[in-house]
């Protein structure tokens, strides 16, 4: 049995009451630029990864480390973020060889070098992750703010008739609850999203952070 055709979701949606319109609005630009940032931090993702891997390929493949400095120094965007971390230790190294004699104090320019890069490029990597925890904690509210608005709206349509019927009312609630679903169909993907990103993300920071400190022992065997 077909609904009829006022009932058509289309058709809830054009006379939707302005309140649950601009709900509905407000909603769809949510889904719009969540989608956006889904797709774009997938890709940016995707890309860290394979560059994190090629650069710990060359690292680990026993070159000199000078020649694969000016190399990353060359085309930093190419290599990735963890060959900019390393860029930054390996420049702050030579110079404090240069300029330094106790071990020590060459290897804390490096250290401090290396940690303000990887905050850096986690902040970076992290960027517009916030945007998909509020908007996958704040839709469903907002969309709930729409439903309260359409069933208040419909009911007092409904108290100035004087005989009530579920036809009378149906339509308000329809609106009403379409509001919820636009709610949560731009929630459950960011949330979605937000909760697979930040575990891309700390992985990628775990194999920072061990690289830094492994980094730091070939350099401290090197002054030594």
């Amino acid at each position: 049995m077909q609904a009829p055709s006022e009932l058509s979701l289309l058709s809830l949606l054009t006379s939707a009451s302005i309140p649950v319109q601009i709900v509905m609005l407000v909603l769809l630009a949510i889904s719009i630029l969540s989608w956006t940032y889904i797709f774009s931090k997938h890709m940016a993702l995707k890309r860290a990864n394979e560059q994190t891997r090629r650069f710990e390929d060359d690292f680990w493949a026993g070159g000199d480390l000078s020649v694969l400095q000016q190399a990353v120094s060359t085309r930093r965007a190419e290599h990735g973020a963890l060959a900019r971390v390393f860029d930054a230790g390996m420049t702050e190294f030579l110079k404090a060889r240069r300029n330094e004699t106790s071990p020590d104090a060459i290897l804390d320019g490096p250290r401090r070098a290396m940690r303000a890069a990887y905050q850096r490029e986690m902040d970076s990597l992290e960027s517009r992750l916030n945007f998909l925890a509020t908007a996958g904690s704040v839709s469903p509210y907002i969309g709930l703010l729409g439903t309260v608005w359409g069933i208040m709206h419909a009911f007092i349509g409904l108290s100035s008739m004087q005989q009530a019927t579920l036809a009378a009312v149906a339509p308000g609630i329809a609106e009403a609850l379409i509001a919820t679903a636009i709610g949560l169909f731009a929630a459950i993907p960011a949330v979605i999203a937000y909760n697979r990103y930040t575990n891309e993300i700390d992985r990628l920071s775990i194999r920072f952070d061990s690289f830094v400190d492994e980094f730091l022992n070939i350099l401290q065997r090197q002054v030594r």
